[in-house]
């Protein structure tokens, strides 16, 4: 089981939330023309639900909108547990979207870029589409020539989940829940999956992913919201500062898939363990297209709660802290958004926003028995990865879960500790 977590936060206040969609009539990503200005009169903590349209076999799709006691808004829907719009104040206080996504489930019937996605049953990329459990070898769809990507053609992101309303004195929000059949999209084993999102008082959206199976499975869960701390519609983020805390990252192919070989980021493009803009050196990202999609091996690799990443906007004081106990963080630069995309005018955002992940190291499922992610009856995690082996054995974690946070320009704060 894992839990995500992120504060957001503007002038001396707090603002706790995690990656969100926000829609628009036209299907299109949200261009927050208006900005709304927060109140500092208490706002009341609730959840609420309202119709978000229908799927192609006439299923009706809701939209759950949860707001904390601070006036901060996450909404969610049912089809694809989305994260489908996030709210959050610059140093002024004025509300602005800062992920992408559609206004309503039409949207996420069509191709997508995984706006907002809970991913499963494996994210990231399986080598060729196969993997092998034991003697057996498993193949899958490769929707992404010539790998399998995300979980599939009909991964988890394409899928009703039942939800179950939270509502508690400190925190709202939705546990989503499905089965995944044995043999959907070509995995082994009936696969019970959930994924729980809450906002509390505290400003603090947390995102917990949790499984069992009755076999041997790959399992890889996250979600994939796309960023830009200055405003979905705000243009490109190349001057936003990014910091990463791994030294080293996994080598890929031409296919993007890691060659199981750690490298040193130091004195490389890819290197953010200190703060730099994230355009500052993403020309030197060469190839087709370009950028950067790229999985890093954090330095804390025992599931202890550690901080993985860190983005600030300095126009708008926005900054995002991550923290996690998985292993491995994925960083894309949304080189792929050029307009080519079925589903949406995406032409805009071109490195306009970037996708921070977290999870299992992507190799492990197609390293022929060497790792795995696989469950059996119980709850696991991912494998860890240590530096003088290609993966690790599998580790159970007893609480491991992420955290993010968002505080101000001006005062940075760790969860758990004093201003500083």
């Amino acid at each position: 089981m894992s839990i995500a977590t992120r504060r957001f936060g503007f002038g001396s206040k707090w603002l706790a939330m995690i990656a969100a969609l926000l829609m628009t009539t036209a299907c299109k990503p949200q261009e927050s023309n208006n900005r709304v200005t927060t109140s500092t009169q208490e706002a009341e903590m609730k959840i609420t639900k309202e119709g978000f349209g229908n799927t192609a076999d006439g299923q009706e799709v809701h939209q759950f909108v949860c707001t904390n006691k601070n006036g901060l808004v996450v909404k969610l829907s049912d089809y694809g547990a989305h994260v489908t719009a996030v709210e959050v104040p610059d140093r002024d206080g004025n509300l602005e979207n800062i992920t992408l996504g559609f206004d309503s489930v039409d949207g996420y019937l069509n191709r997508h870029p995984y706006f907002g996605s809970t991913v499963g049953r494996f994210c990231n990329r399986i080598a060729g589409g196969k993997f092998t459990l034991g003697d057996q070898e498993y193949t899958l769809a490769t929707n992404n020539d010539p790998n399998h990507l995300h979980g599939g053609e009909n991964g988890f992101d394409r899928q009703i989940w039942q939800a179950e309303e939270i509502a508690t004195d400190n925190e709202v929000g939705v546990r989503f829940t499905r089965v995944s059949p044995a043999g959907e999209e070509g995995y082994p084993g009936e696969l019970t999956v959930s994924a729980t999102y809450t906002l509390n008082n505290d400003n603090e959206l947390k995102m917990v992913f949790g499984a069992t199976t009755d076999a041997p499975t790959p399992v890889n869960l996250t979600n994939h919201c796309y960023w830009n701390l200055a405003g979905a519609d705000s243009g490109k983020m190349l001057d936003q500062e990014l910091t990463l805390e791994a030294d080293q990252y996994l080598a890929i192919d031409d296919t993007m898939i890691p060659t199981g070989e750690l490298t040193n980021v130091a004195g490389t493009p890819l290197d953010f363990t200190q703060a730099a803009t994230i355009g500052s050196r993403i020309e030197q990202m060469t190839g087709d297209p370009g950028g950067y999609d790229h999985c890093y091996a954090l330095r804390s690799q025992d599931g202890t709660l550690q901080l993985a990443a860190r983005v600030k906007d300095p126009a708008s004081g926005r900054v995002m802290e991550i923290l996690t106990t998985q292993p491995g963080i994925q960083f894309y630069s949304g080189n792929f958004l050029d307009g080519t995309e079925a589903s949406a005018d995406v032409a805009s955002l071109l490195r306009a926003v970037a996708c921070i992940a977290l999870g299992c190291i992507p190799c492990c499922p197609s390293s022929a028995g060497k790792c795995s992610t696989s469950s059996r009856g119980r709850r696991r995690s991912c494998p860890s990865l240590r530096p003088s082996t290609r993966c690790s054995r599998p580790s159970t974690f007893r609480r491991p879960y992420s955290l993010g946070r968002w505080p101000s320009g001006r005062v940075r704060r760790r969860v758990g500790t004093r201003a500083r």
